[in-house]
């Protein structure tokens, strides 16, 4: 309901677009650790960028196995903008990567990309304008999924627009809670008031969004800045990466626990939002489980009852019509969640590499893929628990 009222109050500026009253000059951050197959069109990407304030690419080799090294400096030695650096060890995550490359940035923002992603000509073109306002530290852009392998990637594709979608409502909140990692841009003040990126937290990009709200920052999101990303293929890759996405959320909202109901909308509405949406997501997996484990131990035992008593197993008062308020809660509950995702890939529509849906996909998404994120929360919380910090 929330998501509800804050759609229909601002549906006219969901695609709004910012134009910037000056050139600001800008340096991208790309941290990469062996990704040959990739790097080349992530650089390609950005030097086909329509923003003419972009200064420098500069290309983090996080001491890689592979051949990204050598195809890094080809693109060094032929395009002035391009800068290889390497860091002195592996840092062991992206966070440490992209704050050695900030020691490199001298522009007034400072923005960063995945080895994997590849934005759009005029996604950076759409984002700079919101630093008009002196306000705001940082600006995110929309991701999606090129591709179209399997199932599972199908099902991402869908999650990520609705996460794109819901981001952007959040940001009419004034509780964007994440830049991604995929095309994010910060003003380099407010970045070096963050002291950087956390090392030690695994989801460094809630982490310094968190940082930048506390700091009284203002962080948006730009839905027509368009940036494609490669998810996992298989299972094993996506619950490794969602269990690192969980446990980082836990350690931030570990770190600033003490700002709730405090430091403006991070303790008043981010910190309790997310710590709600975590405490549902556990608990109703448990009453599942119990109304589950209720129901078949209720009808084993009949059933042996009616054996051993020599009763019939099944009457017509076996035969109930009457309505179960939780059956009507659910389905209120699936109805608006469905709707929900409908009117969000409505304003996902796009042409060319971004995949398209349809019934299947979208019930696939609601009834399986959904269903797999409450095991994995227990699993992450377990992890957490247990001092997990593996990239």
């Amino acid at each position: 309901m929330l998501y509800i009222l804050t759609y229909v109050q601002n549906k006219k500026q969901i695609f709004e677009v910012v134009k910037p009253n000056n050139v600001k000059s800008l340096s991208i951050v790309i941290p990469c650790y062996n990704a040959a197959d990739l790097i080349g069109k992530t650089i390609e990407a950005q030097l086909n960028s329509k923003y003419e304030g972009l200064k420098n690419i500069i290309v983090v080799d996080d001491c890689s196995t592979d051949n990204s090294a050598d195809i890094i400096k080809q693109y060094a030695k032929k395009y002035r903008q391009v800068m290889y650096i390497k860091t002195p060890s592996n840092t062991g995550n992206a966070a440490g990567a992209k704050n050695y490359g900030a020691t490199f940035v001298e522009t007034y923002l400072i923005g960063f990309s995945d080895d994997d992603s590849v934005p759009s000509k005029n996604a950076i073109s759409k984002m700079v304008g919101y630093f008009n306002d002196k306000k705001v530290g940082a600006v995110t852009s929309r991701v999606l999924i090129k591709g179209n392998k399997n199932f599972l990637v199908r099902a991402q594709a869908i999650e990520y627009k609705i996460i794109a979608f819901t981001r952007k409502l959040l940001g009419f909140l004034e509780a964007i809670y994440v830049t991604n990692g995929p095309l994010s841009i910060y003003r380099k003040e407010a970045f070096d008031q963050a002291g950087g990126f956390d090392v030690k937290n695994m989801t460094e990009d809630i982490e310094i969004t968190w940082n930048f709200v506390a700091h009284g920052w203002k962080v948006h999101m730009a839905i027509p800045a368009v940036v494609y990303t490669h998810p996992p293929t298989t299972i094993r890759t996506w619950f490794h990466q969602r269990i690192r996405w969980n446990v980082g959320g836990l350690q931030t909202l570990s770190k600033y626990k003490k700002k709730i109901a405090k430091t403006g909308m991070l303790g008043n509405f981010i910190l309790p939002f997310f710590a709600f949406s975590w405490f549902i997501g556990i608990t109703g997996l448990f009453f599942l489980g119990y109304r589950l484990f209720e129901y078949i131990s209720m009808k084993i035992l009949v059933a042996t009852y009616s054996v051993s008593a020599e009763v019939a197993l099944i009457t017509m008062d076996s035969f109930k019509m009457n309505p179960n308020i939780l059956f009507i809660f659910g389905i209120v509950l699936f109805t608006l969640g469905l709707t929900y995702t409908i009117v969000a890939l409505a304003y996902s529509r796009e042409k060319g590499l971004v995949i398209g849906h349809n019934i299947l996909d979208i019930f696939i998404y609601s009834f399986f893929y959904l269903l797999m994120y409450p095991p994995l929360l227990i699993v992450a919380f377990c992890k957490y628990c247990r001092g997990y910090n593996t990239w």
